[in-house]
């Protein structure tokens, strides 16, 4: 393996230095960056060749992570949400003001979940905020299911890939929008 697997802690250094990983989540691998470093993402969808208005998701290890992402919500579509967390099923929330359209796209939203997967709890806490999570492969191929994939898509333009394993799942998380509760992707 050409790239430097990364403990936790190796990992979160990463990203406070501006720096694309790769990590294991619940399905696949994802690309992950800090959402706050405007070059961090950028190379990210590069890397991705991912549209900036198609928007990212965010991961965090609890809610309250995203206090400073989201516009207010009432409490019972808040209720609906927490009711699928800590777990695979990722929200649209309205966005507050200060989101940068990088993340959050084209969209008056952003996509945010409260993950349940060990190794993307321990990463957002040793970061100390929440994570873009987007599957670690370049636009319409196969996301990548182990390290070597990810070498062999990204090589050596990642600050290394955070060792772990994925979470058994075999489907991306499912997306439901908190205003309407439509389901927007399945799991």
């Amino acid at each position: 393996m050409r790239h430097m697997l990364l403990d936790t802690e190796q990992a979160a250094d990463c990203l406070r230095q501006g720096k694309v990983i790769a990590y294991p989540t619940e399905a696949v691998f994802g690309l992950g960056c800090d959402p706050r470093n405007a070059d961090a993402v950028n190379t990210l969808l590069t890397l991705k060749n991912r549209s900036v208005d198609d928007g990212l998701i965010l991961i965090g290890s609890q809610f309250e992570q995203f206090s400073s992402w989201i516009s207010a919500v009432t409490a019972d579509q808040l209720s609906i949400a927490q009711e699928t967390w800590p777990g695979p099923v990722t929200w649209l929330f309205p966005r507050s003001e200060n989101v940068p359209d990088a993340v959050a796209g084209k969209h008056d939203s952003l996509a945010i979940r409260v993950t349940a997967h060990g190794p993307c709890i321990k990463l957002c806490k040793a970061f100390g905020g929440p994570v873009v999570s987007t599957s670690a492969n370049p636009h319409s191929a196969p996301p990548a299911r182990s390290a070597g994939e990810v070498e062999d898509y990204f090589g050596s333009f990642l600050g290394g890939i955070l060792s772990g394993p994925l979470g058994g799942r075999t489907n991306a998380s499912e997306i439901r929008d908190l205003r309407t509760g439509k389901v927007l992707r399945g799991s």
